[in-house]
């Protein structure tokens, strides 16, 4: 719904911004502005102003910036239409109906509200009754407090239909009740009941607070075990989370939220201190329920229960988020083996456990990878060939196409791992290259031969070309690098231009983003008598080979024998890193070496 512009504009005047982010932020005055922690990042130094005068916050850490409503809804997760309700109701100001239709709509969904919110109380009053005498043992028995019991406000439905009989005692007509999903209307002309009989009953809340449904759980034998409101004009259970309107305020402090199963399993771990749990409500995590998790943390954890049945809840959930993944914005999946649910865990073991759990949540990747090759033979070119292929209609559901070449790199990766036999260990032991002289005896260590004059300045220009396709190696090992004693004096200073601009990288990098970084502030950094060679260096070393094995080739030939073991292990740790994109680069170069053999033949 479309509001009044002048409307909005009176609302931003009458409410205060600073009064408002002062409820979360500890401001200070300087000047005619207040300045204080960002509350959108962590920061030890403040770089959050507002003005009053211009009304509006910025941040030049993080670089939030918006108005009165903007931080309404992103400070506590809230729609726009919540967050000007919410500022109305603090400023007086009764916010507008579009239409006659909108208003009857709204003045509805009001008298529906308010019938539940009855319901509520009295649900809360049978449960201290000693009618309700059965449904509050139950409640003691699952280790659930007095303070636990008031703060989620459980309560008793009782058998029969009294709640229908107090509520039209009350003045509330049958229609209302039947509306808010209270009591049922049978097709067959029956009388009408109440919905929940015989059960203790949990309060479903919207963002706000305000009870919008109910939860059941019966008492005794009796089927189904749970059973919850159906859905209303204010209702709709695959866009509402179970304790959403008390969780929120933990997840955002936190920055993190955690789904779980049922409402037993939010209840003990806010009982347990762990309060930024949700839950659906019996029904598969839906694009709705997603949508309010990532207004509350970047990565919900979903924790369901270690059976097959919450096994199975977690991967169609992981499926669902793909075509809603953003850079940034992903799932991570917590499991508790023994087929636990939360809710048994801290009974058992106590809140370190569960938190435990929740710290070992793996990646959304390693989910998506399981479900792919799990309890399948890749023993044929075939079967191999129909992991590509599932891999490809995997990610292609993803929308976002930066995150989709992630994942297809990801995943490609790890097919390639799985497929590829095991590499026999290098070390110094012996040489990669044929032997000259006499062998070694048996049992004796073996040691490569002295390189000639020759081989070590052809190896010493091959080792600035592959650092120049592979800059990580480079940047991950700038002081080692630096005291290599390399004799070719366009070799020594392409190399101490490399390295005096990749010693100014002060994040972590890629190997395509500081390859073109070497391409444009290398050749300016190269000086003195050798420039001209060493800018020609990389196209006139850079010949065709496999990268692992010279690699291997190269540093046998290094006198620095701990570089030289640091090279490998850092090539052994980034096999999976190796893609398309470098292996494009490498050919670029070979193209502009042969472009420039070619000038120097015209000349």
């Amino acid at each position: 719904m479309s509001l009044p512009r002048g409307f909005l504009d009176e609302l931003r005047t009458r409410v205060s911004i600073v009064d408002v982010v002062a409820k979360k932020v500890r401001l200070i005055r300087k000047g005619h502005e207040y300045s204080g922690l960002c509350p959108f990042h962590n920061e030890k130094t403040p770089s959050f102003t507002v003005s009053a005068e211009k009304g509006f916050y910025h941040c030049f850490g993080c670089g939030a910036h918006g108005d009165v409503l903007s931080f309404e809804m992103q400070a506590n997760g809230l729609s726009f239409m919540e967050a000007v309700e919410r500022l109305a109701a603090q400023a007086g100001m009764e916010v507008p109906q579009a239409t006659p239709e909108d208003a009857a709509r709204s003045k509805r969904a009001a008298s529906v509200m308010e019938a539940l919110e009855a319901a509520c109380k009295f649900y809360e009053q049978r449960l201290r009754l000693p009618e309700g005498r059965e449904a509050f043992a139950y409640a003691e028995r699952r280790a659930l407090s007095e303070e636990t019991i008031a703060r989620f406000r459980l309560g008793y439905a009782p058998a029969g239909n009294a709640l229908k009989a107090a509520l039209l005692r009350d003045g509330w007509d049958e229609a209302t009740l039947v509306e808010a999903g209270l009591v049922g209307r049978p097709d067959d002309g029956r009388a009408p009941y109440d919905i929940l009989r015989n059960r203790l009953t949990f309060p479903i809340t919207d963002r706000r607070g305000r009870v919008i449904a109910f939860g059941g759980r019966i008492l005794g034998d009796g089927q189904p075990k749970y059973l919850n409101s159906p859905d209303t004009p204010v209702f709709h259970k695959g866009y509402v989370l179970y304790g959403l309107a008390p969780a929120r305020a933990a997840a955002l402090e936190s920055g993190r939220v955690v789904v779980v199963e049922g409402y037993m399993d939010v209840i003990a771990m806010s009982q347990a201190g762990l309060r930024e749990a949700v839950a659906p409500l019996g029904t598969a995590l839906t694009e709705g329920h997603l949508a309010e998790l990532w207004k509350l943390a970047d990565e919900p954890i979903l924790c369901f229960d270690g059976d097959a049945a919450g096994q199975r809840a977690a991967r169609r959930a992981a499926e669902r988020a793909l075509p809603e993944l953003k850079p940034g914005r992903s799932l991570r999946f917590a499991a508790i083996v023994g087929g636990k649910d939360p809710d048994e865990l801290i009974k058992a073991q106590g809140r370190g456990a569960m938190e435990a759990v929740l710290e070992n949540a793996r990646p959304l990747a390693d989910v998506l990878w399981e479900m792919t090759v799990e309890g399948r033979d890749f023993a044929t070119p075939e079967r191999r060939a129909a992991l590509d292929r599932d891999i490809f209609d995997l990610c292609a559901k993803i929308k976002d196409e930066g995150v989709r070449g992630h994942y297809q790199r990801e995943l490609k990766d790890r097919a390639f791992a799985l497929f590829r036999p095991p590499r026999p260990e290098r070390s110094f032991s012996g040489p990669r290259r044929p032997w000259r002289g006499k062998p070694p005896e048996p049992g004796a260590v073996a040691t490569p031969p002295p390189a000639s004059p020759r081989e070590a300045r052809a190896n010493e220009l091959q080792l600035a070309a592959l650092l120049t396709v592979r800059p990580v190696y480079a940047l991950r090992h700038l002081e080692s690098l630096s005291r290599v004693r390399i004799d070719d004096g366009a070799a020594r200073a392409y190399l101490d231009a490399l390295l005096g601009v990749l010693a100014e990288i002060t994040e972590d990098a890629d190997d395509a983003v500081l390859a073109a970084l070497v391409d444009a502030r290398v050749p300016e950094a190269v000086r003195g008598p050798h420039s001209e060679q060493a800018e020609r260096l990389r196209f006139d070393a850079l010949e065709p080979f496999d990268l692992d094995s010279r690699i291997a080739d190269l540093v046998a030939t290094l006198k620095d024998r701990a570089l030289a073991e640091e090279i490998l292990a850092v090539q052994a740790a980034m096999e999976r890193e190796f893609s398309e994109a470098l292996w494009q680069r490498l050919r670029a170069l070979r193209q502009e070496r042969e472009r420039l053999r070619g000038l120097d033949g015209e000349a």
